[in-house]
């Protein structure tokens, strides 16, 4: 998820032109480097923000093998905890995803 570090804004209208281009281009860049650490099979980018206001854009790796396939993944099927060890491996693959991802430079 990435969340711009400006207060008091819940849509991504609501962004300056430069902070609206910055804000697609930095997740594009998350984007293709999460796909590359999960091997996912499709990306789904969504800013849903209709519990939490402050603008926030999803970034949900998605596979053909998922339960929820091809739906979204909200409301299919209730939601698994990740273990404490699980937890700590998916973070330090997207924390590794996102600084390989700083690292593209072509489109």
């Amino acid at each position: 998820m990435l969340v711009p570090e400006r207060g008091g804004i819940s849509d991504t209208t609501d962004l300056t032109d430069a902070d609206h281009a910055r804000l697609w281009a930095e997740s594009r860049l998350f984007g293709r480097g999460i796909m590359t650490a999960f091997a996912g099979d499709k990306l789904n980018v969504a800013a849903l923000g209709n519990v939490t206001p402050q603008l926030h854009v999803h970034h949900i790796v998605r596979y053909r093998t998922d339960p929820a396939w091809p739906a979204p993944i909200w409301g299919k099927h209730p939601l698994q905890p990740y273990t404490d060890a699980g937890l700590a491996a998916v973070r330090d693959k997207v924390r590794k995803a996102a600084i390989a991802g700083l690292s593209f430079t072509n489109p």
